[in-house]
């Protein structure tokens, strides 16, 4: 025992940082991150490895690299890394009391609350609801050999979130659901703010605004749902119990569904351009995800859209390719060992997730698209247990990854259908880094209409 106990490796202190690894006064390497976050990350990993400091936004974070790193935190077996304290420096008055603000007991509690509103019979209503809105969605674009995906995909998202959180995108007008997916981008985008307070003309001023605007929209909504609850979910988060009997009050309603609808709609937009880009890119992929969704009817059941094997292999490596959520941010809320490397308490943990999908150790060319990688004969994804994540892991994984893999496949089962469309090969987007990465130029595409006679070669052979 003793011999074993001397042979333990000493437990090692964070890297000091160098001059240049300081950064900008106050900034830190901020500006290093927003111009191109995986050049960071790679300096990171072949000068420090696994886990290193990394000063951000006005605090000495520290920067956790790879599976094991990344797996440690996200498990959390100590419990040492809570969510809330660091996800409410960058954007808590924004998102206060949402599921990824709640730690320990307390996100316990709500999530085993929330659950009941993802259960399979749910998912299937949801499903169901979906296929109408989405198909008359697609089909409202107009196409254009310029067509911006990314914004197209924005509006289409939030509508269909509020088709299924709320009963219908037809209560509001559409300025109002311009105006409700601006705030909903203000929000997000409060989280790289230099200033934090909502001094005019600011980011975290335009947030702090865009918030009270979706509060007063949720809150408007409230009271015809408490005396006439539907399937919505809106409606069940008003009905939903825990053990003991006891409901969400409005503002806990009001809190998770401000959370749940940005996740809804920001993560799929992400998922949804990718996917756009590399079938644009890929046509092979395109036709062969294209002849899968054209052998289903118009409105296919949720059994028959996880039939789609070929646009869900598509799917998942675009997830890999350009994680939604490239970053998620811990504290310690005690000393904490990561591989060996002493966190204080009290320190901010930048996990990055996304950099593990893209590491030669786990994938073979990983730049590369290939969606077959994750196929039964090769299945890289379980080259390690967190060699992809872009649902997160642990307690806090996302709850709604189901419902989000439904929206994506059923967007693009009708897009598939109602449209052909190409990207040059050259293209790279030009991503805005400073909160959940989009293409600043919308993502352009070559958008044709489908020949209708492909439609109905398959639907009336």
């Amino acid at each position: 025992m003793a011999d074993q106990m001397a042979a333990s490796p000493p437990v090692r202190e964070l890297p000091p940082l160098t001059r240049r690894a300081r950064g900008l006064p106050v900034v830190g390497r901020t500006l290093d991150y927003v111009r191109d976050p995986q050049a960071l990350f790679e300096r990171q990993w072949s000068e420090h490895g696994p886990v290193s400091p990394l000063p951000l936004l006005g605090h000495p974070w520290v920067l956790l690299l790879g599976p094991d790193a990344c797996g440690a935190a996200l498990t959390n077996g100590d419990k040492a890394f809570a969510n809330a304290p660091a996800w409410t420096y960058l954007v808590g008055p924004f998102f206060r009391r949402g599921l990824m603000l709640l730690d320990f007991e307390e996100h316990r509690l709500h999530r085993r609350i929330l659950q009941q509103a993802f259960t399979r019979d749910r998912l299937e209503g949801y499903s169901r609801s979906l296929q109408p809105a989405a198909r008359a969605g697609v089909a409202a674009w107009t196409p254009d050999p310029a067509f911006r995906a990314h914004p197209a995909l924005k509006a289409l998202t939030l509508d269909l979130a509020a088709q299924i959180f709320m009963g219908g995108a037809e209560l509001t007008s559409p300025e109002e659901m311009d105006r409700v997916n601006r705030a909903f981008i203000d929000c997000v985008q409060a989280a790289s703010a230099l200033v934090r307070r909502p001094v005019p003309g600011t980011r975290w001023w335009r947030a702090t605004r865009g918030r009270r605007r979706l509060e007063e929209f949720l809150h408007g909504y409230l009271p015809a749902r408490r005396a006439a609850p539907g399937d919505d979910l809106l409606s069940q988060l008003c009905l939903l119990e825990d053990d003991d009997g006891q409901r969400f009050g409005d503002q806990a309603v009001v809190d998770h569904m401000i959370f749940l609808m940005m996740a809804a709609h920001d993560t799929s937009t992400s998922t949804l351009t990718t996917m756009t880009e590399m079938l644009g890119k890929h046509p092979e992929w395109q036709e062969r995800c294209r002849a899968e969704s054209l052998a289903l009817g118009p409105d296919p059941t949720l059994a028959e859209l996880e039939g789609l094997t070929s646009l869900d292999l598509v799917m998942r490596e675009c997830l890999r390719l350009r994680a939604p959520v490239p970053l998620v941010v811990r504290r310690t809320v005690k000393d904490t060992e990561v591989l060996g490397t002493r966190i204080p308490a009290g320190r901010f943990v930048a996990v990055a997730p996304g950099f593990s999908h893209l590491m030669a150790e786990h994938w073979s060319d990983p730049e590369r698209f290939d969606p077959e990688r994750f196929g039964p004969e090769r299945r890289e994804d379980r080259s390690h247990r967190h060699a992809w994540m872009p649902f997160g892991a642990g307690v806090h994984k996302c709850l709604g990854m189901a419902f989000a893999g439904i929206e994506v496949t059923t967007v693009m089962h009708h897009l598939l259908r109602r449209c052909t469309w190409d990207v040059d090969p050259g293209y790279r987007p030009p991503l805005d880094h400073r909160s959940l990465p989009f293409p600043t130029d919308g993502q352009p595409l070559d958008l044709r209409p489908l020949d209708p006679r492909s439609l109905d070669s398959q639907e009336n052979p």
